[in-house]
């Protein structure tokens, strides 16, 4: 063997072995909704299942049908949206009761299978008591007042516990956020096998807010990023910089979310968010308001993060 043929040989298995160790997606993405605000068919809502499954939470559920119809356009699905509702979906996170973030779940739950909608305790509460009631809407629940036609099972999640969610391989350990204090929102941290996911439902930053809510959210999941085990980030800037900090309503804007996030560095080392997925939720219309938010991320992004923004119904990967 020539020399130049022991040389093209080297080049082609460092080549292969390249390849062959490319990091392989550890969840498959589906957005339903991903704005606030005013559009009823586009609100917060994300479906997440392990790679190669069909096996998804919804995350939130502001918007199913229409995101589902939006996904089957794109052929995120070669499926009916009835099969991808009663079958594909396996359940529910809720991380708070604003309208927003559960209008698709309500409207939905006379078409629905039976699943599990998982909610802290105050979250579960407002959703048995103000929409579950048999007079804002059915009780589809098992529990909560009126008549339960116990289709949906509602199970209370603990803080900082993990809990298995039924009929996947995944499993969510919840976590307080600050959405105009005291009212709250969660954070939830997916798991499947070694590796995970972060969303994070309404917050305002640490510093308008007067808490320590992502403070503390930061702190537990810096160890993940230090050993590459946490796949990504949801979470979401609500308005421009130029929205007051009186007037965020719970919500992020660029210079409050690179702030937490530089937090979030200084946690888990320097550089260690350089490349790091962040998927931006809950952009708040107008449409000129999104485009300032947009530009106000690039240009204030020193941590090299990889900015994600999700378009309804268009899969991607983490």
């Amino acid at each position: 063997m020539t020399i130049f043929s022991r040389l093209l040989l080297c080049f082609v298995l460092i080549s292969f072995n390249a390849f062959s160790q490319k990091e392989k997606p550890s969840f498959q993405v589906i957005p339903l909704g991903i704005k606030g605000g005013i559009d009823e068919k586009n609100l917060s809502a994300y479906l997440v299942a392990p790679s190669g499954t069909k096996d998804f939470i919804c995350l939130d559920a502001g918007t199913l049908n229409a995101g589902i119809e939006k996904a089957i356009e794109n052929k995120a699905f070669k499926v009916s949206a009835s099969e991808v509702l009663r079958k594909y979906i396996k359940g529910y996170l809720i991380s708070h009761a604003h309208l927003d973030h559960v209008s698709g779940l309500i409207i939905n739950s006379p078409a629905d299978s039976s699943k599990t909608v998982y909610a802290t305790q105050k979250c579960m509460e407002m959703m048995e008591n103000h929409y579950f009631n048999d007079q804002t809407w059915v009780n589809f629940g098992d529990k909560g007042v009126g008549f339960p036609l116990k289709k949906y099972h509602f199970q209370t999640l603990n803080l900082a516990e993990e809990t298995p969610i039924s009929n996947t391989t995944m499993t969510a350990e919840a976590f307080p956020l600050s959405h105009v204090n005291p009212f709250e929102s969660t954070a939830f941290l997916i798991k499947n096998e070694d590796n995970y996911v972060l969303y994070l439902g309404d917050t305002g930053p640490d510093s308008v807010e007067k808490s320590d809510k992502l403070k503390n959210l930061w702190t537990a999941v810096a160890p993940l990023i230090q050993s590459k085990k946490l796949k990504g980030i949801f979470i979401e800037v609500s308005f421009p910089n130029e929205q007051p900090d009186q007037f965020l309503f719970g919500h992020l804007k660029p210079n409050h979310f690179i702030t937490e996030l530089h937090v979030l560095e200084n946690l888990a080392g320097k550089g260690s968010l350089n490349n790091f997925k962040i998927i931006i939720t809950h952009l708040k219309p107008p449409a000129n308001n999104i485009a300032k938010i947009k530009e106000q991320l690039k240009s204030q992004n020193d941590l090299g993060l990889k900015i994600i923004y999700p378009e309804q119904g268009k899969k991607f990967n983490l």
